[in-house]
């Protein structure tokens, strides 16, 4: 083929693993078209995350398999939350070892340089592991959440911020109309980002994320304060991982008790919790799973190229145990590792928390 370049790198296998989210197909397809029309090399797709690798559910992956998959949502290559190094429910110590040769056993009988892992924290963690045990690992960073260390947004986010954008842009409507507060609930297990972005940009009354413990007595003041000034309605926004200083004093296991017992989700709770404070007219909205759905955002599709098209680059200069990240308005590529804390929280003094407040927004403390 005219004009390909050296490549210390001949033939690698690339999987997607973890939650599905948008940009997923625009990475895949900026390593592959790439990898094979910059640098000649042989791809090969493994189905379904790291359970592909250990029952060897491969293919051969072509141009026509990575071409019109831009704009696409979820993945070409299917996705799993096969955790290699975890035992599972009715799994035996020597089980996981097995699922850990498995993959290694597959990886060599590929004949593979390499193994491109698209995934969020647990992945590549779990690349990390591999890389440790000799493998050959490259990592890109992708999650709605935005909490993988290293990087300073993951493919994933800005589409979710979208979504979770517009839910809160009609929730308006609905609140207003009848004089309601309603709470809506984002993902973001550890980490705030997405519902304190989103809050942000649809204006919501009242945010609560995971880093910073709320007290329901300051959300009913707010509450109070504002329809004494004849705002009749409010929009509460939530992350699911946000907690009440209450239940930041629990050890795990009691929070997650407490948890269980006290509704299937965050929204419920802190629904529940207002109308006890305020006695005010409340409902609960889980956008759930629409998040990660969808096409990808323009930025998304940009960021997914850009990040995939680094890695082909990594692979051809055999620069392996590596994550593609981007720095600023750099894309470039950190140490695969498992960093201290493994999730990128929002500081307390981040920006966007000092904004949010400044336009009078409740941050719950």
């Amino acid at each position: 083929m005219a004009g390909i370049r050296s490549s210390v790198t001949r033939t690698f296998g690339i999987l997607t693993a973890g939650g599905d989210c948008p940009g997923l197909n625009a990475a895949i397809r900026g390593v592959c078209r790439a990898a094979h029309d910059r640098y000649g090399m042989n791809i090969i797709g493994i189905s379904d995350g790291f359970r592909g690798l250990i029952e060897g559910n491969t293919k051969t992956l072509r141009p026509e398999d990575f071409s019109g998959i831009l704009t696409r949502g979820g993945t070409i290559l299917g996705s799993s939350r096969e955790k290699p190094f975890k035992s599972e429910i009715g799994d035996s110590d020597d089980m996981v070892g097995e699922k850990a040769a498995a993959i290694k056993k597959n990886y060599k009988k590929l004949g593979l340089d390499c193994l491109v892992i698209l995934g969020g924290n647990g992945t590549n963690t779990t690349g990390y592991r591999f890389a440790q045990e000799g493998l050959n690992i490259i990592g890109l960073p992708k999650t709605i959440d935005n909490d993988i260390v290293g990087t300073d947004e993951t493919f994933g986010f800005n589409s979710a911020l979208s979504i979770g954008t517009e839910a809160i842009d009609r929730l308006h409507s609905t609140a207003q109309s009848h004089s309601r507060v309603i709470v809506i609930e984002l993902m973001g297990h550890k980490a705030g980002w997405l519902a304190l972005y989103a809050g942000v940009a649809g204006g919501g009354d009242i945010i609560l994320i995971p880093e910073i413990p709320y007290d329901i007595k300051i959300i009913g003041d707010h509450l109070r304060d504002r329809a004494k000034s004849g705002k009749t309605f409010s929009i509460v926004v939530v992350a699911e991982g946000a907690l009440s200083i209450e239940e930041a004093k629990m050890e795990k296991r009691d929070r997650k008790k407490y948890r269980l017992e006290n509704g299937p989700s965050v929204a419920y709770r802190v629904t529940r919790e207002i109308v006890e404070e305020t006695g005010m007219e409340t409902r609960s909205t889980v956008l759930g799973y629409v998040q990660r759905g969808g096409i990808p955002s323009a930025f998304d599709r940009v960021l997914a190229t850009s990040l995939g098209t680094a890695a082909a680059d990594l692979l051809a200069k055999g620069e392996y145990g590596r994550m593609v990240a981007l720095t600023g308005d750099k894309i470039g590529s950190v140490e695969l590792s498992v960093p201290e804390g493994k999730v990128k929280t929002v500081p307390q003094d981040h920006y966007m928390i000092d904004s949010a407040i400044a336009v009078g927004t409740c941050m719950g403390n």
